[in-house]
């Protein structure tokens, strides 16, 4: 499921500039906040792609578990808008949430999320799936490096490539009627595409918030939670959509 909510976030009523302070003792908080911030988005980005990964497993060696929910439309139907509206309420209420109702909902995404995937495992062979990740996880870590330390402004790109993702789920939506094996296979490339460049991005943009972070508070710490949602949901699609290219059918 494409899904890009998050851009530009602050929470209300946080000015992340210096309050007062000299500008040599607003550096060295900043030097020092901003490792452990971005440790943070990796390390829960990392541990949601983990808990995904286990239950989707876990949903695919479960038979019962499988039959409730692609034997019942309308419990697939409701995990579906429900992954959708965790990751509203994560972007756009985060600030009337605690850190750790935030991260219990990242989590409850991030277990939804897996369940629904757990497809994958019942379409693609085991090799392929473990293969296709490896690439995913080496093109991810490649383009997360890049947008970090590029000197280069993305934001116009990353302008662009919304614009593109926005088309391609247009244009994947209109292909459920025509079925069209062709367009199916432009727009895998095509995600594929759109996906790497958002990931650089998505970590330039990271970069940027978090650097201005006077501490690692709560409110800088909601900042880096959104981030690592916002990689997670990069590192997800890329992989889907390598798997739609790659993957050997069972």
């Amino acid at each position: 499921m494409e899904q890009k909510e998050i851009r530009n976030y602050q929470p209300a009523g946080v000015d992340f500039e210096r309050r007062g302070a000299s500008s040599y003792d607003y550096e060295v908080q900043a030097s020092m906040a901003f490792p452990l911030l971005m440790r943070k988005v990796y390390l829960w980005m990392t541990l949601a792609l983990l808990i995904t990964a286990l239950t989707a497993y876990y949903v695919a060696t479960s038979p019962a578990v499988l039959a409730l929910i692609y034997g019942n439309p309308p419990v697939l139907f409701g995990m579906l808008i429900g992954e959708l509206a965790l990751v509203v309420a994560l972007s756009w209420a985060i600030d009337k949430l605690s850190l750790t109702a935030a991260t219990l909902m990242f989590v409850l995404y991030s277990v939804v999320n897996g369940a629904t995937l757990s497809s994958i495992f019942l379409v693609y062979s085991s090799a392929s799936i473990v293969s296709v990740f490896l690439i995913t996880a080496g093109t991810f870590a490649a383009m997360a490096a890049y947008g970090y330390f590029t000197k280069t402004d993305l934001t116009s790109i990353g302008k662009i490539l919304l614009m593109a993702l926005i088309g391609i789920i247009i244009a994947t939506l209109v292909n459920i009627f025509l079925k069209s094996d062709g367009l199916t296979m432009i727009l895998n490339y095509l995600g594929v595409l759109v996906f790497v460049g958002l990931t650089a991005y998505d970590s330039q943009k990271i970069k940027e918030m978090l650097i201005q972070a006077p501490d690692a508070g709560e409110a800088a710490q909601k900042v880096a939670l959104l981030g690592a949602l916002s990689l997670y949901l990069d590192f997800v699609n890329l992989f889907l959509y390598l798997l739609r290219i790659f993957g050997r059918r069972e």
